[in-house]
């Protein structure tokens, strides 16, 4: 089971409400130029093991699926799994988009002790209706989150090149990409049926209602994330961008007589 954290969430739950899955990230520090000059290559190891591990993962989601319809509840191994998956996905994805300096251990299952980045997740009752559906639900928000993703690594050299110069993530960059990360985050855990919240607050908390009440204290920057002016205009600079390479994609692609009709 999704062990809940003692301090999870960014502000007290108002009654009736459903908890988010969480992302705790340390605010934007320093950075080794060299890692920095190298991120990709040193995380080519995580990206064959990740690739392993998502196979594996979409056959545990699978059987997942058809065990809570039945049950009404994921079973604890099979959630255990995809947690980890999570968390391990999220951490090396934080490493990737230059969120943190720290190398991403090898570890699936749990969190692991000390590393910057965290997945905070809860376990909630699931509707079967919904887990039935589950797919067709999450179409918005998987495609919101695949626009803003795009749109991100669509500008990714330019990002990289300002950390590699400045040693360090200016901060409406760093509250852009974090929130990018935490909203592709939240859809994973969505689809994956560790939540039954559904995915929200891609341009940050300070709109919700909620997030006034109060603040965690800690290393955290995203507990809430308070996305200012500047980092908004970011995050629709990147659902933009996406929109564009995704029209441009659809208008000139063509496909052969076989695959016509096959997305």
């Amino acid at each position: 089971m999704a062990a809940p954290s003692s301090s999870y969430g960014a502000v007290p739950l108002v009654p009736g409400a459903e908890p988010l899955p969480e992302l705790d990230v340390p605010p934007p520090g320093r950075q080794h130029r060299l890692t920095v000059l190298l991120r990709l290559l040193l995380l080519l190891p995580h990206a064959v093991l990740l690739a392993v591990l998502g196979v594996v993962t979409f056959c545990v989601a699978v059987v997942a699926w058809v065990a809570t319809l039945i049950l009404g509840r994921v079973p604890d191994s099979l959630e255990q799994w995809l947690a980890g998956y999570v968390g391990y996905a999220t951490r090396f994805d934080a490493s990737a988009m230059l969120l943190t300096d720290r190398y991403p251990p090898f570890q699936v299952l749990g969190e692991p002790g000390g590393y910057p980045v965290q997945v905070r997740l809860r376990s909630t009752a699931l509707n079967r209706l919904a887990v039935f559906f589950r797919l067709l639900l999450v179409i918005p928000a998987a495609v919101l989150a695949s626009l803003a993703v795009a749109g991100w690594w669509a500008v990714s050299v330019v990002s990289w090149i300002v950390v590699l110069v400045l040693g360090r993530m200016p901060l409406p960059l760093f509250e852009a990409t974090a929130a990018v990360l935490r909203y592709r985050m939240r859809v994973t855990a969505y689809v994956l049926l560790l939540t039954s919240a559904y995915p929200k607050r891609l341009f940050g908390d300070q709109r919700s209602a909620d997030a006034v009440i109060g603040i965690v204290r800690g290393p955290s920057a995203t507990r809430p994330l308070m996305v200012g002016t500047a980092g908004q205009v970011l995050v629709g600079a990147f659902l933009l961008l996406g929109l564009v390479g995704g029209g441009g994609n659809a208008v000139t692609y063509e496909p052969a007589p076989a695959q016509a009709g096959t997305p």
